[in-house]
């Protein structure tokens, strides 16, 4: 068990920002919903090991896609989407956990921890962030025999798009329902769902998920004085990552659609030839300019600005940006049973008319 300190909180926003792709929230977002989770209690880490099978683990996370702009989030809306879960299910509650790692999103559970005397488990739904619900619910996507609670809450006050949701059925079309309940409030909206018990965590979720953007986060701010590229170092050596192309930002081309950010960025890749990047609200492929596929989701994929040695997000990049583009190859970090599971991936190769399973589920055993 550790004690999650406002340190913790920075490491975690630094360490999740690689592991954002590209989306995963905001580092502003990140430091206010952390730091006000240390400043109201103690929020603790704990390993999933050290809770019993029958403990009820909840997910807490936020939905939308992080380049809209009229969205209101509260730290409050994330507190109360996951009492209204609590207030719903038939039994208690214990621990929270993120269902991705971000910018933002690796305290997604630390504050509702703080006020409502949980726990934060040390594991994720996915290691990486990605762009549907259905991406981080370890495996339980396809189950039609387990009914989940999904809740959702926030929105603009000032426009009367502020909206309380609780939905019960399958995780496929809840999910849907709470996609859309985004959109309307603005295009973001914190949320609650699917109580587990630890067992099932134990079995399906990327475990240590935490630990390891947290640890990582340390070593980039140990580096930060040393400069930009001391900070890239780092993050390759620590991560068994490398860097696949480096150069301009081209051309941007990146719309928001039904609460999903969509489209292509294109890079030159440091001599002369184009990168194409594919985004839903994170990066999930990028091509080379004969059309090779050079890394696929659930690879870990992220932009980093050379002038600072950070990551940047998809709402960032901006053409004529100097920018490197930074993959950890899928066999060098935990994968939860969902990236494991073919039933997500038709809606998001829909979305960007490319494929992804036969790339992403090579070499992966069920």
């Amino acid at each position: 068990m550790r004690v999650l300190t406002m340190a913790d909180v920075k490491a975690a926003v630094r360490g999740g920002a690689v592991f954002a792709c590209g989306g995963g929230g905001w580092v502003d977002h990140g430091l206010e919903i952390g730091g006000a989770a240390v400043s109201i209690g103690r929020p603790k880490l704990v390993s999933v090991d050290e809770l019993p099978d029958d403990a009820i683990i909840v997910t807490a996370t936020a939905i939308g896609a992080p380049a809209g702009n009229d969205w209101e989030m509260w730290g409050v809306d994330y507190i109360k989407a996951v009492q209204l879960l609590m207030d719903h299910y038939d039994g208690k509650v214990v621990g929270v956990m993120t269902p991705q790692n971000g910018m933002s999103s690796t305290i997604n559970g630390w504050l509702p921890a703080a006020a409502l005397g949980l726990v934060v488990v040390d594991a994720t739904g996915d290691i990486r962030a990605h762009p549907t619900g259905k991406m981080g619910s370890m495996g339980l996507a396809a189950r039609t025999d387990y009914e989940t609670i999904q809740v959702v809450v926030g929105g603009r006050r000032d426009t009367g798009s502020y909206l309380e949701l609780v939905v019960k059925g399958t995780p496929a079309k809840t999910s849907n329902i709470l996609r859309t309940a985004s959109d309307m409030s603005g295009g973001f909206i914190a949320s609650a769902r699917h109580p587990i018990p630890a067992s099932y965590v134990k079995q399906h979720a990327a475990i240590g998920g935490v630990s390891i953007a947290l640890d990582l986060g340390y070593a980039m701010i140990e580096a930060e004085p040393k400069g930009a590229e001391a900070i890239m170092e780092t993050v390759c050596r620590k991560t068994n990552g490398r860097f696949i192309g480096r150069g301009k930002v081209l051309k941007k081309d990146v719309h928001y659609s039904g609460a999903f950010d969509i489209g292509t960025i294109t890079m030159d890749d440091g001599t002369g030839r184009a990168l194409t990047l594919h985004v839903m609200n994170e990066y999930m492929a990028v091509d080379d300019a004969d059309g090779k596929r050079l890394t696929t989701y659930p690879d870990v994929i992220t932009t980093f600005e050379t002038a600072t040695g950070l990551p940047i997000s998809v709402g960032g990049v901006k053409e004529g940006m100097e920018i490197a583009l930074f993959m950890i190859d899928k066999q060098y970090v935990p994968l939860s049973s969902s990236v494991k599971d073919p039933t997500v991936y038709p809606e998001v190769e829909k979305a960007l008319g490319i494929p992804l399973a036969d790339y992403a589920l090579k070499g992966i055993s069920s």
